[in-house]
């Protein structure tokens, strides 16, 4: 391609990358941003990248890409898209990303701003010391390669027959904790060999453990049903399937070039190597991602539990005490199999999301009971500095087959944050706004720097206007650690 993408305004909140503009494209590709926003966008090549996504066989509707979209590997960071297996539809490793199900869940608590405040320091130290974090990290959670294979079926389930969490705590979980269909005979035994110690561990990057307090309602109506109130305590966990996922994807990414002449694929970029759903090839790598995908989910749930752990040694008595409820838990990078209503017609489709959320709304047959009334909660983080959302699904949603988007999205790259932000000067803003901050690699403080990222109140903005997700309350963060 030798020309950015021209964008056609379809309102004042989406965006229209016409197919006249490649050929190769099956199907325009959507934006949803404003103004504002697309100036950011514009700043690196994932318009072209949605404009590529375009191209696989069997994509429906549309390529689309969220607010907080920006350049990754093959598909951009915030892209959705949807495939017909029926009709020759794909999969691509590239369209679900190396931290396969890199998600999020919010918990809530009975403590205010109040309670936490004089011991927030110590509070944070503990968590830091007590949560293994970083690159390569390894917890005090070790199983042998019997059990490791029943975490990748189990996911979550496993957590919780060991102790680590309730069943409640499954209810408020995407897939109940644990995707069908894992097949750990696909997983290498590289990734194996990854992922064996690393269970209940944050990981690196922008992965975080977020201590916050509720600074806005929007929908009073919600928060009751939630039991949420200004000043509360709510804690934010952030992390995937570790090297186990990376694993799995660099696995498949490599071999799935292979499948691109072998099923006459014709592609724009090799990073969006596929192969049809219903190959082979195919249904391996689906095996093979959902055992990561439920890798991920055991893995949140441990950290949820020595999360608790740590406040119990805190603040006295026991989580159930302090009101340590999980309020859900939500995948970022996954494909699955899903049914939507495509022109009048239930259509069964393989959705990618990567660096987006599901988001479903009130009724839907795939909500727990607890949901019903209310919608799926849908959980947008910021960056360290900023502010993260709870939100709620909308029936808007359908027409992005229920995603949102997942964070703020980058603005600069690691490389460029590191080069233009100093660490001392931005340790001394964070504190000043009364932000602890604790990492384990003092270059991922200036890499996840507020600088290095999109405001996310301009983002939430996008997909509330939109009608996808509607703001339930905004939080701020008090104490913040990552690896």
């Amino acid at each position: 391609m030798t020309s950015s993408p021209v964008l056609e305004k379809i309102d004042d909140y989406r965006w229209s990358i016409p197919r006249s503009y490649n050929p190769g494209m099956r199907v325009p590709g959507i934006i949803y941003a404003d103004e504002k926003l697309l100036k950011d966008i514009r700043q690196d090549k994932a318009l072209e990248q949605v404009a590529n996504v375009a191209f696989l066989p069997g994509i429906v509707n549309a390529s689309l890409g969220m607010p907080d979209i920006h350049w990754g590997y093959g598909f951009p960071i915030g892209g959705v898209a949807a495939t017909d297996p029926e009709n020759g539809g794909v999969i691509s490793p590239g369209g679900v990303g190396f931290d396969i199900n890199c998600g999020v869940r919010l918990l809530k608590t009975n403590l205010d701003y109040q309670d936490v405040k004089s011991r927030l320091k110590e509070l944070v130290y503990a968590l830091f010391s007590d949560i293994p974090s970083g690159v390569g990290s390894k917890g005090d959670i070790k199983v042998g390669v019997k059990e490791e294979k029943e975490i990748l079926i189990k996911g979550a389930k496993w957590a919780v027959s060991k102790g680590y969490g309730t069943e409640d705590d499954l209810e408020c979980t995407e897939e109940f904790g644990a995707m069908s269909g894992a097949d750990p005979d696909a997983v290498s035994e590289r990734a194996y060999d990854r992922g064996k110690a690393q269970s209940g561990t944050l990981g690196s990057g922008n992965h975080f453990l977020e201590v916050q307090v509720i600074d806005q309602l929007y929908n009073r109506d919600i928060c009751d049903e939630l039991n949420l109130n200004l000043g509360q305590i709510t804690i934010m966990i952030h992390s995937g399937s570790r090297g186990l996922g990376f694993q799995v994807c660099e696995d498949y990414t490599r071999s799935m070039v292979h499948c691109l002449s072998k099923y006459n694929i014709n592609l724009p970029d090799r990073q969006l190597a596929c192969a049809p759903v219903n190959s082979v090839e195919g249904q391996a790598y689906l095996g093979a991602m959902k055992c990561a995908a439920n890798y991920a989910w055991a893995n949140r749930q441990c950290l949820m539990h020595l999360t608790r752990k740590v406040f119990e040694k805190i603040f006295g008595g026991s989580w159930q005490k302090l009101g340590m409820f999980l309020i859900y838990d939500v995948a970022h990078n996954i494909a699955k199999i899903e049914k939507h209503n495509i022109g009048g017609v239930e259509k069964t489709l393989c959705v990618h999301r990567k660096g987006a959320t599901r988001a479903i709304p009130a009724g839907h047959s795939a909500l727990p009971q607890r949901y019903k009334k209310i919608g799926q909660p849908v959980i947008i983080p910021g960056d360290m500095g900023r502010n993260s959302y709870l939100l709620v699904g909308e029936e808007g949603a359908a027409e992005t087959f229920f995603s949102c988007c997942h964070g703020a999205g980058r603005l600069k790259s690691r490389t460029a944050a590191a080069k233009t932000i100093n660490e001392n000067t931005l340790l001394r803003e964070l504190e000043s706004q009364g932000i602890i901050v604790k990492a384990s690699g003092r270059g991922t403080i200036v890499e996840e720097a507020p600088q290095a990222y999109k405001n996310v109140n301009d983002v939430v903005d996008v997909v509330h206007n939109a009608g996808i997700a509607k703001r339930v309350c905004r939080m701020r963060p008090l104490g913040v650690i990552k690896g």
